[in-house]
């Protein structure tokens, strides 16, 4: 009954946005009408993601090494995160409180797919490395992409108002997957109005958290009256309600730069 419920809500949710989204189609400068759609996916990510995570808009990450990511259309981060820089919406953010990204496409097609998928893979690998140990704790560890990480890996989905067939788009991400390993891969592709795309057991067709090699991809078509958005919320919930990160530590981010001159010291 509670499910039945829910899937009410988010079918009202969708053809909500729906609505929005043909709304936006009116706006006569693409950049508007593109940020548009980005807020809606923003908006709907900030009502169903875990408490402790905070989706934001229109956002560039930087790590201690010197690496910059090209602007992101939504940025999942822990609500710790210190305001960097916040001009005009625009944020500024260590790599190391980033939970996950997601990429927002008005008609998903081969071209924007490939361009989703690289720029996933390329923030995916931008490292995290400025945390302060806690003393006296047990390191914690997370599995994902056949890999054992030390801290939370960036997460990659990307979610499209429309697109070329679902099937056509899975054909498309299995080639570009085939060239890259399962650390590039993105976590999901979803669509409105279709369904969405996500790794799973061949064997018995459960669905992966995240992709792993020997994994399948799997087509799951949406039931008209909810949309996708049941399916994304318990997606979200699956994927972020264990994010955690150690404490950062800004000192390495602040470099050589010189924080000012001891002119004084007294002995007591």
């Amino acid at each position: 009954m509670t499910t039945e419920k829910l899937g009410k809500i988010l079918s009202s949710v969708a053809k909500r946005m729906r609505a929005d989204f043909e709304q936006s189609q009116n706006f006569n400068h693409n950049g508007e009408a593109g940020t548009s759609r980005e807020v809606l996916i923003q908006e709907f990510l900030s009502g169903y993601l875990p408490p402790h995570v905070e989706a934001v808009h229109n956002a560039e990450l930087i790590a201690v090494n010197g690496d910059v990511s090209p602007q992101c259309d939504i940025v999942l981060i822990d609500r710790g995160t210190p305001p960097f820089t916040s001009l005009n919406g625009f944020r500024i953010i260590p790599n190391e409180c980033v939970y996950g990204v997601v990429e927002v496409k008005t008609k998903l097609d081969g071209a924007q797919l490939t361009d989703a998928c690289n720029k996933i893979s390329r923030m995916r690998r931008i490292p995290k490395t400025s945390y302060r140990p806690i003393p006296g704790t047990i390191p914690r560890s997370t599995k994902a992409y056949g890999k054992t990480h030390d801290h939370f890996p960036t997460s990659g989905m990307i979610v499209a108002f429309d697109s070329l067939k679902l099937e056509t788009i899975g054909n498309h991400l299995v080639d570009w997957c085939r060239t890259h390993n399962p650390i590039d891969w993105p976590d999901s592709v979803w669509v409105v109005g279709k369904g969405h795309l996500q790794w799973g057991d061949p064997r018995n067709r459960s669905l992966f958290r995240s992709p792993v090699a020997g994994a399948s991809l799997m087509q799951v078509d949406t039931v008209p009256e909810q949309d996708i958005l049941l399916s994304f919320a318990l997606h979200l919930n699956i994927h972020f309600s264990d994010a955690w990160m150690n404490p950062l530590d800004l000192t390495p981010y602040a470099g050589s730069t010189p924080l000012g001159h001891i002119t004084k010291k007294w002995t007591i």
